[in-house]
């Protein structure tokens, strides 16, 4: 379907994986990309806009299938959003009719596929686990940052503050998540995830993202909360997630973290010029 309609209004989809929803905007074919930070924050208002967690733009590559740019529903940007790339995957795979991707994101090229049982899965690279890579503000142990609750610092492309607590549900996460994020040892600000062991390699997550608040789901948190575990000897390489939206799949293998989970193709609109120039 053409971006562009014959009123010249902006075609999008929404889309969401385990919950953690995203509008879709497909920029392929275009001479540059639609989406600043202006329009990125007006259309993640629930009220005024479509809202979102996270909005993805398509884009032409000439190394990959295709390219992904991340925004916030704060008008910032974001290095990755693993079920946001996992939705738009499928969406491409279907369209090119295959099974299998390439992709490049800020986090670089990445790859995915379809899964026999129809969920789809997202090679998210390797952790980044130097303090400067997550990156923190000065060198700490990232094993054990000097921050209550004996976290660990990762990346998957965003900053993560993982917590390991006794129960996930019993944490204040409207409270606790904004004091994380915004902790200046994190100059670029965090995604933080309160995470509980509730069985063999299965873990319960919550999290508050980054520039979105609370959310669903996490798909780059999830992969950093089963590294952290993994490190901290909590669990194997190969754990379930439950989240507040759902069941994600993190195998942590040789050439990068997997993640694994449901998506979903929710509906189709247009952004009416009227809008689009309000919020250009």
């Amino acid at each position: 379907m053409s971006a562009q309609s014959p009123i010249d209004g902006l075609h999008f989809r929404k889309m969401h994986g385990a919950g953690n929803d995203f509008v879709v905007i497909d920029s392929r074919g275009r001479a540059g990309a639609v989406v600043t930070s202006a329009l990125a924050k007006a259309l993640g208002d629930r009220n005024r806009g479509v809202g979102f967690d996270q909005l993805a733009e398509i884009r032409d590559s000439d190394q990959a299938d295709f390219a992904l740019d991340f925004w916030n529903n704060d008008g910032t940007q974001a290095g990755a959003c693993g079920n946001a790339t996992r939705c738009v995957s499928d969406l491409v795979m279907r369209g090119l009719g295959r099974d299998a991707v390439s992709l490049v994101t800020a986090r670089g090229g990445l790859s995915a596929v379809r899964l026999t049982d129809g969920r789809v899965s997202v090679n998210m690279g390797h952790p980044q686990r130097g303090w400067a890579e997550v990156p923190l503000a000065r060198e700490v142990d990232v094993m054990h940052l000097p921050l209550p609750g004996d976290p660990v610092a990762l990346g998957m492309g965003n900053p993560h503050c993982v917590i390991f607590v006794e129960d996930a549900e019993a944490v204040d996460l409207p409270a606790l998540g904004p004091v994380y994020e915004h902790d200046p040892l994190f100059p670029q600000r965090t995604n933080v995830e309160f995470v509980s062991l509730t069985g063999t390699d299965r873990l319960r997550m919550r999290v508050w993202e980054r520039g979105a608040g609370i959310t669903l789901a996490c798909g780059s948190g999830a992969c950093a909360a089963a590294v952290a575990a993994h490190l901290r000897g909590l669990t194997g390489r190969h754990v379930l997630l439950d989240l507040d939206g759902g069941v994600l799949e993190i195998d942590w293998r040789e050439d990068g973290v997997w993640m694994s989970g449901p998506v979903a193709h929710v509906f189709d609109g247009w952004l009416s010029p009227d809008y689009l120039a309000q919020n250009a």
